[in-house]
């Protein structure tokens, strides 16, 4: 009986009906963390030998704990600087592997009672690099500006700040908040707000059209319009590992680019990169 037990056990794993259970620990980015969780909910509901546990903080925490070794997988909404790689290198001799598994558009929010509708990207950096402080000057109410945004150690700051911005430093008088939802909050509660983020999060405010320069058409954070890149702010959004995948962790990654997995991204509010 015994040997006929191990036959079976043998057979089974041969099939692949048999499988070791497995973590895998993902951590980063808060623009992600919604989406990211629910890409474990519905792959552990499929394979539920995989437990994939979820965690935010930033993607500069994620990418941290990917070089400490204390995370599989960092999401990040920016791409990982040349200094981060070079630590990753110099602890496992690996440069990393990035994976690109959606896009986002990211949104400038205003309070949903603010009449200004659309603003160029010049005047979004003239506004949160204090060159412009009241809402009278860009066609709004005669009131100063309030500025929300991120904190430092996420990839949605670092890449305002590089990308519209242009490297220029933040107004000190802009709230940091730990989330985008934070600050999607902050700006639905305060008329005179302005706050940016993916636009996944965009809920009980409005989006602002947002134009190149200002001769060019206004547009909104849209699939059709990041893809086309008629919309001015957009981006990748990212998962890092410090090695090619394999196993369970390449069976997850590739699901997440999967038809299925990229289903996922749609429904959340974020665009498919397949």
């Amino acid at each position: 009986m015994k040997k006929i037990l191990l036959l079976l056990v043998a057979a089974i794993s041969a099939f692949g009906f048999y499988r070791q259970a497995t973590t895998i620990t993902v951590k980063g980015s808060d623009t992600m963390v919604i989406l990211a969780q629910r890409w474990a909910e519905a792959y552990m509901a499929k394979q539920p030998e995989v437990t994939v546990q979820v965690t935010g903080g930033g993607s500069g925490t994620g990418i941290s704990a990917l070089i400490n070794g204390t995370t599989d997988i960092c999401n990040a909404s920016r791409p990982m600087k040349q200094s981060e790689k070079t630590s990753l290198k110099l602890r496992y001799s690996t440069l990393g592997v990035e994976i690109k598994v959606a896009k986002d558009g990211l949104a400038v929010y205003v309070n949903e009672s603010n009449p200004v509708k659309e603003l160029s990207v010049q005047q979004i950096k003239d506004i949160y690099t204090m060159k412009t402080t009241n809402w009278k000057q860009v066609g709004g109410p005669d009131a100063k500006i309030i500025l929300y945004g991120r904190e430092n150690n996420s990839g949605t700051y670092v890449y305002f700040k590089d990308n519209v911005l242009n490297g220029e430093d933040y107004a000190p008088t802009m709230q940091s908040l730990p989330g985008t939802a934070a600050v999607v909050n902050a700006v639905s509660k305060d008329k005179f707000g302005i706050g940016y983020g993916g636009a996944a999060y965009g809920k009980g405010i409005r989006e602002v059209m947002v134009k190149k320069d200002a001769d060019s058409p206004a547009f909104g954070p849209t699939e059709a319009n990041v893809k086309s890149g008629d919309y001015p702010i957009s981006r990748f959004l990212y998962m890092y590992v410090r090695n090619r995948p394999s196993g369970a962790m390449k069976e997850y990654i590739d699901w997440i680019l999967s038809p299925e997995g990229q289903a996922l991204v749609s429904k959340v509010g974020y665009f498919p990169v397949r």
